[in-house]
């Protein structure tokens, strides 16, 4: 646990004792210092996004990205990134199967190495959102900082969060929401009849996550939840640090 909390302290540090790559460093300049969140939510562009991975535990690994941007709280449907990364060590999983990822697609991807950085320019300046995106970036981030000498210190909003919030606000009696709740991705996506999207896979998620994101905030900002810093509060339960997980 010990060494686990040096390698990411030093995963912060400039370089991580490794070169930092010029988009972490664009990244540190943004982000780094804090940005305004006193601006309504549609001034801010966001970068929806999910990872398939070959499992959960620290030895498993990043096989595929899927991201949509969104801006002036609409989706950008010609805008997305979707690439499939080769793993270093298992070519099939569990995970992998349940992803419909064949090893011989895996073998034919690029190596992480070259798809992280892209990912990492597709989302220049814009925020993220995710489900449950706390396990993502842990992934991410692990890999940034091996593969590019930092990790990412972008400001993020995680729609399992929100739909908690959501929640308590139907509870209090602001609003109808199901009396049993399931927050998995695609039960809150049924929930609120939103359109459907085939689950595992990274693009379909991520464009899954957007709309979800986009029905949460108008919900919310009916519920006086407007600026950039009111939807990090009121998602602030899944929105801290991926540090101090």
């Amino acid at each position: 646990m010990a060494r686990r909390l040096i390698d990411r302290i030093r995963g912060l540090l400039p370089g991580g004792g490794r070169p930092v790559h010029p988009l972490i460093v664009r990244n540190r300049q943004r982000f780094g210092a804090g940005i305004d969140e006193g601006g309504p939510l549609a001034d801010y562009e966001f970068v929806a996004l999910d990872t398939e991975l070959t499992g959960f535990s620290a030895q498993d690994e990043i096989v595929a990205i899927g991201a949509v941007r969104i801006k002036n709280q609409r989706i950008l449907c010609g805008e997305t990134f979707h690439a499939l990364a080769r793993p270093q060590a298992r070519f099939q999983t569990k995970s992998t199967l349940v992803h419909r990822l064949t090893p011989q697609e895996l073998r034919q991807a690029a190596g992480l190495a070259e798809v992280l950085p892209r990912f990492v320019e597709f989302c220049g300046d814009a925020l993220l959102v995710g489900h449950f995106l706390r396990l993502d970036l842990e992934f991410l981030n692990r890999a940034a900082r091996r593969l590019m000498g930092g990790v990412l210190v972008t400001p993020y909003l995680d729609t399992l969060g929100l739909a908690l919030r959501y929640r308590e606000f139907c509870q209090g009696g602001g609003g109808e929401c199901a009396a049993n709740a399931d927050y998995h991705l695609s039960a809150l996506a049924a929930e609120y009849a939103l359109p459907a999207f085939p689950a595992h896979n990274a693009l379909q998620d991520a464009l899954q996550t957007a709309y979800l994101f986009l029905f949460l905030a108008g919900k919310l900002q009916r519920h006086g939840v407007r600026t950039l810093g009111d939807f990090l509060k009121a998602g602030q339960r899944f929105n801290q640090p991926w540090w101090s997980m």
